[in-house]
């Protein structure tokens, strides 16, 4: 008797039943997997929620709504998040907040922040607005875009930007760095966040994320993980001058490799009392 499954569906079969054994098994396969779940979920509820942020573009409270929903990735990639210093956010008062900056997933850590923030935008990559419906999405929330190469123009997007923010009361998120980077360390950081902030004599507000300890892009590892998200005090820069930069930059550079370590020891004592 002939049989009544073609081979696509033997081989679909075949597939979905191996999926368990090579999440568990491979690193690699689970690495990808994760990743994979990650931005389907985050493009998916982006999409979806179009129609709302449509409403009010361009206005930096949709990411408030936008983080209600895409906060759920981080369940499913098993990421937990520790929020601490949150009493040092004031929403009436506009900073320059500078992060350090590890991995994509530095976004889910900041979906967890956004209810507490409440206005604040981040200065994000050109390339991330041709995203489809994230990219979108992120520009009708008021995302920064700037293309690096063209510096003239990036330096009058931040201008622009730092007066909407001293103008409507909010926070200018920016990556220092430059970069992604999980070694371990923070990177020397670039000038830029430095010069706004002073130039519009507003205070700058560093936020740390502890060591992504669970991920590693060279082995392509992803285990499950928990990441421990700082916001120190903010840094007045009343009175500075541009020839303040350097100084400025280091301190606030200092005290954030500071709590890096801090915070990315206390991960490790909080995994060994677990076990």
């Amino acid at each position: 008797m002939a049989s009544s499954y073609s081979y696509p569906e033997l081989f679909l079969a075949g597939f979905i039943f191996t999926l368990p054994f090579l999440y568990e098994k491979s690193n690699v396969f689970r690495y990808y997997l994760k990743f994979f779940l990650y931005y389907a979920y985050v493009l998916i509820t982006c999409t979806v929620l179009l129609p709302v942020v449509l409403i009010y573009p361009r206005d930096v409270t949709n990411l408030i709504v936008a983080s209600r929903f895409c906060r759920y990735a981080s369940h499913i990639v098993g990421i937990e998040w520790e929020l601490r210093g949150m009493e040092n956010w004031n929403t009436e008062q506009c900073y320059i907040v500078i992060s350090n900056h590890q991995s994509s997933l530095d976004i889910l850590g900041m979906f967890e922040m956004w209810p507490r923030m409440k206005r604040c935008t981040v200065v994000a990559k050109r390339p991330l607005m041709f995203t489809g419906a994230f990219g979108f999405g992120a520009w009708l929330s008021g995302l920064v875009f700037i293309d690096r190469l063209k510096t003239e123009r990036a330096r009058q997007l931040m201008k622009e930007a730092t007066a909407r923010v001293i103008k409507e009361k909010t926070k200018l998120w920016i990556f220092p760095e430059g970069a992604r980077f999980n070694k371990g360390s923070i990177q020397t950081f670039k000038k830029g966040a430095f010069y706004l902030a002073i130039d519009a004599q507003i205070p700058i507000m560093p936020v740390v994320f502890s060591q992504y300890y669970f991920l590693d892009s060279e082995t392509k590892t992803f285990e499950p993980g928990k990441v421990i998200i700082t916001t120190l005090p903010p840094i007045p820069t009343s009175g500075m001058t541009r020839d303040d930069v350097e100084a400025l930059s280091e301190m606030a550079r200092q005290q954030m490799i500071d709590v890096f370590h801090e915070s990315s020891k206390d991960l490790v004592m909080q995994k060994k009392i677990a076990i």
